[in-house]
Order: C-alpha cells, then sequence, then structure tokens
C-alpha cells in the first residue's frame, strides 16, 4: 500500500494544542485572579499533593492520596514510554544490554502508553469532581488534550499510511513535556532528569562497546 502525504492529518494535532493552549491561558488567567503565580497555590485553593501542595479540604486524605498516587505513577509511565526513543535505532546496537532493553522498550511502548492514558484520566476525573475550583485543573486538563491526541495518533500509526504519522506522535510528545512540568512540578521534573539520564546511559554503553569491538590497527582480519 502506498504512503500518503496529505497534510490533513495535522488537523486533529493541531485542534489539540490548540485546545491546550487556550486552557493554559485560563490557567494563568485564574492563577493571575487568584492573586498567587502560575504554578503557586492560590489562596483559599488546593494544590494535590503530587504538585508541592498539602492535601486539604474536599478530595484530601485517603481517597485524595491515592488519586495522587496515580497521578504521580502516570508521569513516570510516560517517561518510561517516552524511553523507547532512546532505543528504537538501537535493536542492532553493539551493546548487547541495549538491545535487549530496546526490544523491551518496544514490546512495552504501546501497553505503558495506554496505562498513562488510563490513569491519567482516572486521576483527572477525580480531581476534576472534586477541586474544579482549582487553578491547577486546567493546566491538567491542558496535558491531557496533549496525551490524549498523542494516544490517537499512536493508535493509527500502523492503520493510517501516512508519513507524517509518526513525526506528529514525537512532536506531540516532546510538546506535552513542558505542559506536565507546569502541571506537576516536581515529580515531572523527576521523571525528565530520569529520561535523560537513560538516554545518557544508551550512549555510554554504546561507546564502550564500540571501543571494545573496534579491530586494533596492524591486526588481520
Amino acid at each position: 500500500m502506498k504512503t500518503k502525504t496529505k497534510k490533513t492529518v495535522w488537523i486533529p494535532a493541531i485542534i489539540a494544542v490548540t485546545v491546550a493552549a487556550l486552557l493554559l491561558i485560563y490557567y494563568y488567567y485564574m492563577s493571575s485572579v487568584s492573586g498567587g503565580k502560575p504554578g503557586m497555590r492560590p489562596q483559599g485553593g488546593n494544590v494535590p499533593g503530587h504538585m508541592g501542595g498539602r492535601p486539604s479540604g474536599k478530595g484530601s486524605g485517603g481517597n485524595g492520596e491515592i488519586f495522587n498516587t496515580l497521578g504521580t505513577i502516570s508521569v513516570f509511565l510516560g517517561a518510561a514510554t517516552f524511553c523507547w526513543f532512546w532505543f528504537k535505532k538501537k535493536l542492532r546496537s553493539p551493546s548487547m544490554l541495549v538491545r535487549k532493553a530496546g526490544k523491551l522498550f518496544h514490546s512495552l511502548h504501546k501497553l505503558l502508553g495506554w496505562a498513562t492514558l488510563i490513569l491519567i484520566a482516572i486521576h483527572g476525573v477525580y480531581f476534576l469532581i472534586t477541586k474544579f475550583q482549582d487553578h491547577k485543573t486546567f493546566s491538567g486538563l491542558a496535558a491531557f488534550a496533549i496525551i490524549l491526541a498523542i494516544s490517537g495518533y499512536g493508535f493509527y500509526i500502523n492503520k493510517v499510511r501516512n508519513k507524517w504519522m509518526r513525526t506528529i506522535h514525537r512532536i506531540l510528545g516532546l510538546l506535552w513535556v513542558p505542559v506536565l512540568l507546569l502541571h506537576a512540578g516536581g515529580s515531572a521534573i523527576m521523571a525528565v532528569i530520569a529520561t535523560l539520564a537513560i538516554g545518557g546511559l544508551v550512549w555510554i554503553l554504546e561507546r564502550t562497546e564500540g571501543r571494545l569491538t573496534k579491530p586494533v590497527p596492524g591486526d588481520t582480519p
């Protein structure tokens, strides 16, 4: 089947990013109205625990902590899903460890992606119901709009023969990072650091293995 090149495949992504941008604008507006800086706890408001706040009021305690934890887990699952990027062209790496890790991430990539989406949805619905007045809700909705688009493109990558599908999927993944940092704060920062550390480790392993397997000048082939 011939691969199509129609750019109309970008439309859902543009819509998702536009919705996310509008939600972020509203987030900053609500933050300014509340008298606090963006990302800070508004006066009289509640910031979920995984964003550096202390649970209080409705939705705090046992249930609130559980859904906070689900949000944190989803952040690290998303990071693990993104790590496939470091391995996607390393399935024939000179490092056996990199090859094995690459195959593992390849087999788990879709599963981790769907798990991330589901946990974010559960986390988001709970706080949407219990803390809709919290301005942080809107940055969460912005992040969800993008992860929903990422999942949609991921689902249709092998179904829609268009050369732009993977490109859009990756761009949305990168755009999701700053929105997630804005919403989740500390846990997102740690997830990004861990992801970059894995990428650095892959580079080191490949460099080390490449030097070990490189023929010494003068050796007989």
